[in-house]
């Protein structure tokens, strides 16, 4: 990850990316993922974003992981939330903040996302990817998916995506076709496309997008489940 890159645009404000309201895609399709309440759900790159707030109030565990401190420091101020800071036992570039909402635990890394383990952030029952792969370059992304897929034990994953013409504006948010979504998932998940709906970047109004849901979940479940 390019911490620099990232670090600038929290410090000097630059976070269009940021939403002050739960993404509807989540509210319309989280009972997708099939979960029992205290489920425990990864939020790769997760600012400080709303939906985490929305996913705890649901009685769902939280575990982020942001590269940004400053990020991670304002959910909590602005959740009013007094978290723990916790330093990782083996390496002291990483840390991580712990609170309460709604009696769920949330759970924020500080860290670059491929220096974590799944040993680190413990069990996960799914993934919520709303920022995390189209904010990474082509050529990170086979290695951020297999991350992914490692730190979670292949779980299921919500994943939303951008399509659009790359060649009209540069990224990140960067653009991801189907193909390259079944590139990066199809050899270890059961993939299903739940929505696609065009709109437009905040930035370029005259720039066509193409907003796609997608469900990836493992196939050994489905099998089960066609017996």
């Amino acid at each position: 990850m390019n911490a620099e890159f990232w670090q600038a645009r929290w410090g000097e404000g630059r976070i269009g990316f940021h939403k002050s309201e739960v993404n509807p895609l989540l509210l319309k399709y989280f009972t997708a993922l099939k979960l029992k309440k205290g489920s425990r759900i990864l939020v790769p790159l997760s600012g400080k974003s709303l939906d985490m707030t929305w996913l705890a109030q649901q009685g769902y565990e939280v575990v982020g992981i942001e590269l940004v401190e400053s990020a991670v420091q304002a959910f909590f101020a602005e959740q009013n939330i007094s978290p723990t800071v916790h330093q990782h036992a083996d390496n002291s570039a990483i840390k991580y903040y712990q609170g309460k909402l709604a009696n769920q635990t949330i759970t924020l890394w500080v860290a670059d996302i491929f220096a974590l383990t799944a040993d680190d952030i413990g069990h996960i029952d799914a993934v919520y990817d709303r920022a995390a792969l189209i904010a990474m370059p082509a050529d990170m992304r086979p290695k951020y998916s297999e991350q992914i897929r490692q730190m979670s034990a292949n779980a299921t994953q919500l994943l939303i995506t951008l399509y659009y013409d790359q060649n009209q504006k540069n990224g990140p948010p960067f653009s991801v076709s189907r193909e390259q979504v079944q590139q990066y998932y199809s050899n270890d998940y059961h993939i299903t496309e739940l929505e696609n709906n065009a709109s437009t970047l905040n930035a370029n109004a005259s720039l066509s997008v193409t907003e796609h849901v997608w469900l990836l979940s493992d196939p050994r479940i489905n099998q089960r489940e066609a017996l």
